[in-house]
């Protein structure tokens, strides 16, 4: 019987999976604003998707490439993980085939968990304590020598190597001891059993004398008769005479000391019997050895990885359970200047008229014990800052004073007074380690495992580069020791050389959270799985881009598929395969403008990317910069805080002001943590938890009326946040709602259009839209709620209409929708209108704040500052405002800060985007370095002044776009 020949349909179908295996193979993808898009995407290659803010990037990359890899591993769990996961959405596509296993490497910053540190994020730690369970030696604290288990032959072994040879000695064990049993029953019951000889100790006394240790026979001796202390007797096993490298008389020994452990409950004591015209000392002449993990008097603990994890009960510190602080007293409040001297009121606590009087004790305490009163407080020895602390004599020191404050807590002032000067100290057991004490006795390359914490990345790659080990530790832990190195190598190549093993996740950027998931990814070393990347050069300076270039072409040259949306011109240049999306954002974009090599993306008509990169549209350098007011300055004095070099920073005020360097230069410290909270705290914005950063002082703080920090961070929580309710649009949209006849007959008043409050809203999901199903094992899921159908409201609001569109209908509109639909209501369209000029035109009205990313965040914030009409004079800090922004949206960007410039405020923007920098009035340049070999200010001036600075970084790239 002759087969069919195959249709149409079957040839292509046949023809998609024999592309599948070398490509990915998308098919009508619509998923959010994308128009139906087809696509194919070779395989084991870098793939860079590009294009306007808004114009579909996630959408494709995260919402439809990555999340149909994750649903289709969700698919192989078990039915019943799958029972919670059934709902999960599939990406709106036709036909999605070609995918590999799926990682999503996100622009988030790690867990908000004071547990998470860069260790224990990149798998290090782990490595670490497996590492020191299996070769690591434990030390004494009292002698400093190793701990170890003895067995008869390794006593034989150090007989043989420490005695001289003929050395005469008693192979004993301690005379036994056991509750309710008077030594009298002891020595009978050794006796009973065969052990007739005793050896008596020496007093302290007689050994100095010469008295020599003797024998008691208790065959001859009556016991009862015995009066010595228990301590002094010691039950004799075998008389030895040493002969080293005789295996006979290595023999012997072992077998006495054999005896010795068992009859001895572990433990063995060698006395060397001196001739007797040397003199008997006991520190020299007793050798104890033990099958027992202890040495000098201390049971030490077996190393085990549970031992030195922070996480556990097991190897935490008990005081500060294992998080390295503790609540305490503040030694930066107290003192909050080192750089003055007593005289000068150094210690803040005593400066007050109320408790003066212990500055005048110290005084007098300073004149007995020879204190220089005048001297600066950090030049004073550690006895001089001791004596201050702890007090001696009337004075009460700084401790005793506030353990008065503690004991007359009942009174309020006292109270007040005391939080004042409360913080986080280092714990004073562990000192900061996290570990108990018993986990820091046991060394690698005569290092614990807090102090190997405590390097840099560099410092430790090189420690552990170093590192010799014996044949038969290489044997263990190669393989272990391989692993720490190889994540080191890419944690260092990523650039995050400068940063400490022991650096808290929270305190990371963005950029440098997500080039630890990089290194992590690529320490893991998988073969044949898809990578997609959400900007991974956030946070990069120029310089450094080349690192993580050459770090993605490792991953693909693994085997594995990299996707990464990025806007940087240097990782499009690299990639295999650029996909442009565009033309515009939201409903203008979602289509493929481009996809092909970066060569052909230049010659593109439709791509706005390629005009940019051609250079065929560009932003222009201004033709002049404003001039510095050498009076209109904020001066920070002498700061100091993490790796600052007691710099002293001028900031111009009133001009767009640009502080680069590269990462880990200390740009964060000097203007986050220094300048912008010093500040706050002047003004009375502090929020009384953030740290200000260490400075002596902040002059010119009266040229600015206000200090704000227009960061990345959410404009709100929960879906219940959008840019309507930020930007309060929504206020004016409920009025008129509420105003119409439908409502007004109804009594509906603008609360009742409200999702915040009970009334109109779906109490379902309480305005929300979605209900949250909590995972056990995964992310908490969000699902569309099947009361309101995700309208977040009841039935009787969505009847309602303004102008034949609902609530829900209207929170769906887009920016750029909604100034159409309110052109005749100025204040929406006045207000819309600033978020359109900005680049975020494409926004929803109603688009949940969870789905915004920091960029749009950061963008919207400063929408609101630019709308708001006041007359203060304000200092704007951005902090990275280009994050996820196209050329095209950063020169909107640079419009908007213009526009605050021009309007009388001031701004400082950290920042390594060189459209940014080029087009500022005034740049300060940190480094040279990162880390340790940062915290320099290497250039300050125009740009073209930083250009032609021949050790600024900055500089150097600077120069190509000037």
């Amino acid at each position: 019987m002759e087969l069919a020949p195959p249709t149409a349909t079957q040839t292509a179908a046949e023809a998609l999976r024999q592309k599948a295996r070398t490509h990915i193979v998308l098919r009508g993808v619509r998923q959010h604003n994308l128009k139906n898009i087809d696509l194919d995407l070779p395989k084991r290659k870098l793939i860079v998707i590009t294009g306007p803010s808004g114009s579909g990037k996630s959408s494709l990359a995260f919402d439809t490439i990555y999340a149909e890899g994750q649903r289709r591993y969700v698919e192989s769990l078990s039915a019943y993980a799958r029972q919670f996961l059934e709902r999960m959405d599939r990406p709106d596509a036709d036909l999605i085939i070609g995918l590999a296993p799926a990682i999503a490497i996100e622009q988030k910053t790690g867990a908000r968990n004071p547990r998470s540190t860069v260790a224990t994020q990149t798998e290090i730690y782990d490595y670490l304590r497996l590492l020191y369970a299996r070769i690591g030696r434990t030390y004494s604290p009292i002698s400093g020598e190793e701990v170890r288990r003895d067995s008869p032959s390794t006593v034989a072994q150090a007989l043989h190597e420490r005695l001289p040879d003929g050395a005469r000695c008693f192979v004993c064990f301690f005379c036994p001891e056991h509750p309710k049993r008077s030594l009298r029953d002891e020595l009978v019951a050794l006796r009973e059993r065969g052990f007739s000889r005793l050896v008596v100790l020496p007093t302290d006394k007689q050994a100095q004398q010469g008295v020599q240790p003797e024998i008691l026979d208790l065959s001859t001796q009556d016991p009862a008769t015995v009066r010595i202390a228990r301590e002094r007797l010691l039950v004799l096993i075998d008389r030895l005479v040493i002969r080293p490298g005789d295996e006979a008389n290595r023999s012997r020994i072992a077998d006495a000391v054999e005896q010795a452990f068992r009859e001895g409950g572990g433990r063995c004591v060698i006395v060397r019997v001196s001739r007797s015209a040397e003199r008997f000392d006991p520190s020299a002449d007793l050798l104890f050895f033990s099958e027992h993990f202890e040495r000098d008097g201390m049971v030490f603990e077996e190393p085990t990885p549970l031992l030195f994890s922070f996480n556990s009960p097991v190897g935490a510190c008990p005081t500060c359970q294992g998080f390295g602080r503790v609540p305490g007293l503040d030694p930066d409040l107290i003192i909050p200047n080192p750089d003055l001297s007593i005289r000068q009121g150094a210690i803040a606590p005593f400066r007050t008229e109320k408790w003066s009087q212990h500055y005048h004790q110290l005084i007098r305490l300073a004149v007995e014990e020879r204190i220089d009163i005048d001297r600066p407080y950090r030049l004073l020895s550690e006895r001089e800052k001791r004596l201050i602390w702890e007090g001696k004599g009337e004075y009460i020191g700084i401790y005793g004073f506030f353990r008065f404050l503690e004991k007359h807590s009942y009174k309020p002032h006292y109270r007040i007074f005391h939080a004042r000067f409360r913080g986080y100290t280092t714990c004073p057991d562990c000192h900061g380690y996290r570990l108990r004490k018993e986990a820091l006795y046991v060394k690698v390359g005569g290092l614990h495992i807090g102090e190997v914490c405590e390097m840099t990345i560099r410092a430790a790659r090189e420690f552990f580069d170093t590192l010799v080990l014996t044949p038969f530790e290489q044997q263990v832990a190669g393989e272990l020791l391989e692993a720490i190195r190889r994540r080191l190598r890419y944690l260092d190549e990523v650039g995050l050389n400068y940063l400490t093993l022991d650096r808290l996740s929270h305190t990371l950027s963005g950029g440098e959270a997500q080039r630890i998931h990089l290194a992590t990814s690529l320490g893991s070393t998988l073969v044949g799985a898809l990578y997609v990347l959400d900007e991974p050069s956030i946070g990069l300076h120029p310089r450094d881009t080349d690192r993580l270039i050459r770090i993605l072409k490792g991953l693909r040259d693994l085997g594995n598929t990299v996707i990464v949306v990025e806007h940087d011109a240097a990782t499009i240049r690299h990639a295999d395969h650029i996909v442009d999306l565009g033309p515009g954002s939201g409903h203008l974009g979602g289509e493929v403008v481009f996809q092909g090599t970066f060569e052909e993306l230049l010659r593109a008509e439709r791509s706005l990317t390629g005009a940019y990169l051609s250079g065929r549209r560009r932003i222009e350098v201004p033709s002049q910069r404003r001039p510095v007011d050498p009076e209109n300055v904020i001066v920070v004095e002498n700061a100091r805080q993490h790796n600052l070099k007691r710099l002293t920073v001028r900031f111009p005020l009133g001009l767009l002001v640009c502080v680069t360097g590269v990462s880990g230069s200390g740009k964060s410290t000097l203007v986050h943590d220094t300048l912008y909270q010093g500040l706050a705290r002047i003004k009375g914005t502090h929020d009384g938890e953030s740290k200000v950063g260490l400075h002596d002082a902040i002059r010119g703080h009266h040229l600015v009326d206000r200090v704000e920090m227009v960061d990345q961070s959410p404009i709100g929580r929960s879906p219940r946040s959008n840019p309507a309710t930020y930007t309060k649009v929504f206020d004016t949209i409920r009025e008129l709602l509420a105003s119409t006849p439908q409502a007004r007959l109804r009594g509906l008043k603008p609360g009742y259009f409200s999702f915040n409050v009970p009334g109109g809203r779906c109490e379902v999901c309480q305005g929300e839209g979605f209900v949250r199903v909590e995972m056990q094992f995964l992310a908490d899921l969000y699902l569309e709620c099947e009361a309101c159908h995700g309208t977040r409201y009841k039935q009787d609001v969505l009847e309602i209409h303004y102008r034949g569109k609902n609530v829900h209908d209207i929170l769906n509109l887009t920016v750029d929708e909604a100034l159409v639909f309110f052109a005749d209501v100025p204040e929406i369209a006045n207000r819309l209108r600033v978020l359109e000029e900005i680049g975020l035109g494409y926004l929803k009205l109603g688009q949940p704040a969870t789905t915004l990313s920091g960029g749009e965040a950061q963008r919207i914030k400063l929408a609101a500052h630019l709308d708001s009409a006041n007359r203060e004079r304000v200092l704007y800090i951005l902090d990275e405002p280009t994050t996820g922004l196209h050329f095209d949206d950063v020169r909107k960007l640079l419009v908007a800060l213009n526009r605050l410039v021009d309007a009388g405020h001031s701004v400082i923007v950290v920042e390594h985007n060189l459209d940014v920098i080029k087009c500022a009035d005034w740049v300060i340049d940190l480094g040279p370095e990162g880390g340790h070999r940062g915290g320099f200010i290497v250039a300050e001036g125009t740009p073209e002044q930083i250009a032609s600075h021949p050790e600024s970084h900055t500089g150097r790239f600077l120069r190509e776009v000037l």
